[in-house]
């Protein structure tokens, strides 16, 4: 293991730290240290390392972490797609519904005319006046929404 002693303001710099994060590092033992000269050094190896030791990583239990964080996002995937397609559904039963609905609409607004036999005395009938008085200036068949609606 190669490296070198160095001051704590040298050794932030290096560590990417503050001088008083080191300065407590050096304290707790986290960071191997020497006092020389009323000056406090902190060793710090070419990896950069803290204090010269080598990282000590649980390589297995990293890649189980990895393993089960990958699991779940496939699992949440999964149920996203489900979701989806089960939305595009619905959104195509509801647009056929509406063009159904439209439709229909459409047939029952359609004016609908008396059929149209030999000229008969309809032609030549004349409408008969209202309690008022008047005649009827619309049509006998009204839309089915103008009579609900009173358009």
């Amino acid at each position: 293991m190669s490296g070198r002693w160095v001051g704590l303001r040298e050794a932030a710099e290096l560590l990417d730290t503050s001088t008083e994060a080191v300065r407590k590092r050096a304290a707790r033992g986290s960071l191997r240290s020497n006092r020389q000269d009323g000056r406090v050094l902190v060793w710090v190896d070419e990896g950069r390392t803290e204090g010269g030791r080598e990282a000590q990583v649980d390589r297995e239990a990293l890649l189980e972490a990895k393993d089960e964080t990958i699991r779940l996002l496939e699992e949440q995937l999964r149920l996203r797609a489900e979701e989806i397609q089960r939305r595009d559904v619905i959104i195509s039963q509801l647009t056929q519904a509406t063009s159904n609905l439209t439709d229909r609409l459409r047939e029952l607004e359609a004016p609908q005319e008396p059929p149209r036999g030999p000229q008969s005395a309809a032609e030549g009938a004349v409408e008969e006046p209202r309690p008022g008085g008047e005649a009827s200036q619309e049509p006998s068949e009204r839309s089915w929404w103008r009579r609900v609606f009173g358009g």
